[in-house]
């Protein structure tokens, strides 16, 4: 794909959003009915593929955000510490709120047998957020949290530290294609045009707008389905 240049960025085409939120839209049922522990390696090849490129991350944050070096080390292990979390919340599995009613002739009326449980939602789209670089952008809290869920991501990235976005999906997508995930399960996307795009797309079910309140933890995209 190439992208239209505005002023000194790259914006991704309304053709391209509509490609990438294609693609994301294939990939979803391949997530949802993906093994927990797939996706838990999935998580936490990621962090560890952050961690590693530490230093290279780093000093484009510094350059792009005017962040001190520190605290923006300090981000990187925040960073991957969130995707490892998530890693062991989808093997532990109380995310998914199973709840299991056996059927009771003895009361009136009768009751049947209900089973109800959390299921992914289908592609997210991500906003990145300009003051954390690292935790609550390409590869943030929210973006772990979809993908532990069983979602395909798109990134809106922040025009704010398009270099570090750039160099952070590029590390992230070399993971998901190791790993053998189809093509749609994560990708990126630039542009302010492209944010309206994404905020109305129906396709998209759910948004994630990464400027948090304090201390909040993003929740996985799930939604609930009860069956009889």
């Amino acid at each position: 794909m190439t992208s239209q240049v505005a002023g000194n960025a790259l914006t991704t085409s309304d053709a391209e959003v509509d490609a990438l939120l294609g693609l994301a839209a294939e990939a979803a049922p391949v997530l949802a009915a993906s093994d927990p522990a797939r996706r838990a390696r999935l998580l936490g090849a990621l962090a560890d593929a952050l961690d590693a490129a530490r230093d290279e991350l780093v000093p484009l944050a510094e350059t792009e955000t005017g962040l001190f070096r520190d605290r923006l080390v300090g981000e990187v292990a925040r960073t991957s510490g969130q995707l490892r979390m998530f890693a062991k919340v989808v093997l532990e599995g109380s995310m998914y709120e199973v709840v299991l009613d056996d059927a009771d002739d003895s009361i009136v009326p009768p009751r049947p047998d209900l089973r109800r449980m959390l299921r992914p939602l289908g592609p997210v789209v991500v906003f990145a957020a300009s003051n954390f670089p690292f935790a609550f952008s390409v590869l943030g809290g929210d973006t772990a949290s979809a993908l532990a869920a069983g979602c395909p991501i798109v990134v809106k990235a922040h025009p704010g530290h398009p270099e570090l976005s750039a160099a952070t999906a590029e590390l992230a997508a070399a993971v998901v294609r190791e790993q053998g995930w189809p093509a749609g399960a994560f990708a990126t996307s630039t542009g302010c045009i492209v944010a309206t795009a994404l905020a109305s797309e129906p396709s998209s079910p759910r948004r994630f707008d990464s400027d948090p309140p304090p201390n909040s933890v993003p929740q996985p995209a799930l939604s609930a389905i009860s069956t009889e």
